[in-house]
C-alpha cells in the first residue's frame, strides 16, 4: 500500500518541500485515499495513502510521535502488527490509532533500527529522529516493497518509485553502462543497488540504512537465510516431514495475509500456486472469496488464456470468480501505460497482463493475494534440473548458459560504442554470488541467487509496479520469510521432484485437484507481445528508428534493422523476443523523459 518520499539535506538548508510535494504527487496512483507532507528543518517526508488498515484519519501519514520525537512514512503491511502492539502495550506504550504504521514507530522507539527483525510482512519505511537529525530507511527481507534513492553532496532524496524521484528534479539520467550490461545479458535483471540510470540507486532488500545529518551513511544487512541442510533434530528430515512443514508454513503465510480492514481477493491464474492459496483460504472458512483471472486472444498459434483451470478451481471452492478477457484493441494503449508505470524497464510480457488485470481487480477489491515467488523459492523453473548435477565450481558457467540472454561478446554487435564495457560484469556478479558461503551445493547457490536477486528485480518488482498503478495491494504468501527460510533448507531433490516444486505438489495433494497439480507449467500469456506484429511492430519500429533513439545511439542501426526485418525470429536463451527487449528499453526511457 501507499507511496512514500522525502529528502534530507546536508548543507545547512531546509528541506525542499516543493520537490517532495512533486515526488509525492507523481505517486498518486499508489495512494488514492489521501496525501500528506511533513517537514522539520533539513528533513521532509511525503506520503500517498491507500487505506487498508485503520481506515480513519488517525492512520494518516506522515505520522508523528511527538513524545518520542519521531516522524515516519511507511509503505506495506506488518502482518503481525496486532501481536507487536500487544507486546508494546505491555511495555507501557500508548496508542492513538489502530494502524500498523503507529506500531512501526513505537517498535522503532522501543527496539531501534533492528525492530525489523520482529516484523513479519512487506515494508519500506523512513523514520526521522528529531533529536539527532538522523534519517533511517528500511526495506523488507525480499524487497517486496521498493525504495529508490538519489543523492549528491548537498542532499539525499528517496521515493517508492523511480519516476517519483525524477519528478523531484535534479537527478542524473545518463545510462549506467554496468546496469545496461545486466539488462542485456542477465535476463533484464539489474541487481541492487544499481538501476539503469546512473543517478538512481535502489536500497537493497533486507537493509536498514542510517543517514547522519552530515551525510555519512551506514547499511545494516539484517537477513541472509542459509541454503544449507539443518542439523539433525533441528528441522524436517524425510520427504513426508518436509511436505508437512512446507504446508504448515504456507498455511500460516496465507492466514497472515488476510489481515486487513477491507476484503482480500486472489489473483487466480489456474496454476498450482494461486490455486493452493484459494484452497487454503477455503480451508480457513472463507466463503464468496473474490478471484480474478485474465485472458488474451490467441496469436502465433499460441493460446492466450488458461480459463479452463481457473474455472475448475473457482467452481471447486465456490469463489466469486471474475473472468477478464482483454480485447486486442485495449492492448496497445494499455501497453504504453504499463511501460510508464514501470519503475525500471521490465521486458516480461507479464507486465501488461498484470497491468490490465490490476485495472479490473481494483474496481472490486483493494487487496489481493498472489502466487508470485513459488517458482524461485521451490525450484519450479525448467532451468533448475540441468544444474542439479553440476559441480559447484562450474555452477556459474552452467547457470549463464541456461539463463543469460546472450554472451558478453555478443553485445559488441548490439550496443553503440559509447555504451560498451570491456569486462563481463554480469558473469562476474554471478560467479561472486554463487561462490559465497552458506550454500551446500551449486544448485543451492543458484536458488539463493534467484531468490535474493532475480526474484526481487523481476517478478516481485513487476507485481508491485503493475498492481500499485491502480492502488491495488498485492500480497505474496510464498514470500513469507519464514516459508522462504524453510524452503532454503529443504533438500534440492525434494524441490526438483515431479518436474519442479515437488514438495509443494505433494503438499497440495487432496487440497487441489490433481489436474491442476499435474498440468504443464503455465504463465500469464500475452501472445500479441510475444509475437510482435501489426500496430505493436509499428510502435517498436517508430520508437527504435525515431530521432530520439537515433540521437541516443544506444543500439547499432544494423542490428535494429536486422531484428525489425524478422521480428519473431530472434529469441533470447529463454525464448523472449529479442526485438522487444531493445524496444522496451527505448520505450521506457522515452516514457520517463530520459
Amino acid at each position: 500500500m501507499c507511496g512514500l518520499s522525502g529528502e534530507i539535506r546536508f548543507d545547512g538548508r531546509s528541506a525542499d518541500v516543493t520537490a517532495v510535494e512533486r515526488m509525492t504527487a507523481a505517486m498518486a496512483a499508489r495512494g488514492p485515499d489521501g496525501t500528506g507532507l511533513w517537514s522539520l528543518g533539513p528533513v521532509a517526508l511525503g506520503h500517498r495513502r491507500l487505506k487498508i488498515i485503520d481506515l480513519t484519519d488517525r492512520g494518516a501519514q506522515p505520522m508523528v510521535d511527538a513524545e518520542a520525537g519521531l516522524a515516519g512514512v511507511f509503505n506495506g503491511c506488518l502482518y503481525n502488527y496486532r501481536e507487536l502492539r500487544e507486546v508494546l502495550l505491555s511495555e507501557g506504550y500508548r496508542f492513538f490509532s489502530t494502524s500498523d504504521t503507529e506500531v512501526l514507530l513505537k517498535a522503532y522507539r522501543h527496539w531501534g533500527p533492528r525492530c525489523v527483525d520482529r516484523f513479519k510482512g512487506m515494508f519500506a519505511f523512513a523514520v526521522a529522529e528529531r533529536d539527532t537529525g538522523r534519517l533511517v530507511l528500511g526495506r523488507d527481507r525480499l524487497g517486496i516493497k521498493p525504495l529508490y534513492v538519489t543523492r549528491d553532496a548537498s542532499r539525499l532524496r528517496f521515493a517508492s518509485t523511480l519516476p517519483g524521484l525524477l519528478a523531484g528534479g535534479g537527478v542524473r539520467t545518463d545510462i549506467d553502462r554496468v546496469a545496461l550490461h545486466h539488462y542485456m545479458t542477465f535476463h533484464s535483471v539489474v541487481p541492487s543497488p544499481r538501476t539503469i540510470l546512473t543517478g538512481v540507486e535502489k536500497l537493497p532488500p533486507a537493509t536498514v540504512r542510517t543517514i547522519e545529518p552530515d551525510g555519512t551513511a551506514h547499511d545494516d544487512h539484517y537477513w541472509n537465510p542459509p541454503f544449507t541442510r539443518p542439523e539433525p533434530g533441528a528441522g524436517p528430515m524425510d520427504a513426508g516431514e518436509w511436505r508437512d512443514a512446507v504446508l504448515a508454513a504456507l498455511r500460516v503465510a496465507v492466514r497472515r495475509r488476510t489481515v486487513a480492514d477491507v476484503p482480500v481477493g486472489v489473483l487466480l491464474s489456474g496454476g498450482l500456486d494461486s490455486s493452493l492459496i484459494v484452497a487454503l483460504l477455503a480451508e480457513e472458512g472463507q466463503r464468496g472469496l473474490a478471484t480474478f483471472s485474465v485472458g488474451f486472444h490467441a496469436a502465433g498459434g499460441e493460446s492466450g488464456d488458461e480459463f479452463s483451470y481457473s474455472d475448475m478451481i473457482a467452481e471447486r471452492f465456490g469463489t466469486d470468480h471474475h473472468r477478464i478477457m482483454v480485447d486486442d484493441l485495449r492492448l496497445l494503449p494499455s501497453l504504453r501505460n504499463a511501460i510508464s508505470a514501470m519503475s525500471e524497464p521490465m521486458v516480461s510480457h507479464d507486465c501488461v497482463a498484470f497491468h490490465l488485470l490490476s485495472e479490473e481487480v481494483s474496481r472490486h477489491v483493494k487487496v489481493v493475494q498472489s502466487g508470485q515467488g513459488a517458482d524461485e523459492v521451490l525450484a519450479g523453473y525448467d532451468w533448475y534440473p540441468p544444474l542439479a548435477s553440476v559441480p559447484r565450481a562450474d555452477a556459474a558457467d552452467a547457470y549463464a548458459k541456461v539463463f543469460f540472454d546472450r554472451r558478453h561478446e555478443d553485445l559488441a554487435g548490439i550496443l553503440g560504442d559509447d555504451y560498451l564495457i570491456g569486462d563481463d560484469v554480469s558473469g562476474a556478479f554471478v560467479r561472486e554470488h554463487l561462490a559465497m558461503t552458506g550454500a551446500d551445493t551449486g544448485l543451492d547457490a543458484v536458488l539463493r541467487l534467484d531468490t535474493n536477486v532475480m526474484l526481487v528485480d523481476d517478478p516481485v518488482k513487476r507485481v508491485d509496479n503493475m498492481t500499485m498503478a491502480f492502488g491495488l495491494e498485492a500480497r505474496t504468501p510464498f514470500l513469507d520469510h519464514d516459508l522462504v527460510e524453510l524452503a532454503a533448507m529443504c533438500p534440492p531433490d525434494l524441490k526438483l521432484a515431479s518436474g519442479g516444486k515437488g514438495v509443494l505438489k505433494d503438499a497440495a495433494r487432496g487440497l487441489v485437484p490433481d489436474e491442476v497439480i499435474d498440468r504443464p507449467k503455465g504463465y500469464f500469456p500475452v501472445p500479441a507481445i510475444r509475437h510482435i506484429h501489426g500496430p505493436f511492430l509499428e510502435m517498436v519500429r517508430d520508437t527504435l528508428t525515431g530521432p530520439t533513439a537515433r540521437s541516443r545511439g544506444l543500439f547499432r542501426p544494423a542490428m535494429v534493422e536486422k531484428l525489425l526485418a524478422a521480428p519473431d525470429y530472434y529469441r533470447t536463451t529463454l525464448g523472449a523476443n529479442a526485438l522487444w527487449q531493445l524496444g522496451l528499453l527505448e520505450l521506457w526511457l522515452q516514457a520517463q523523459g530520459v
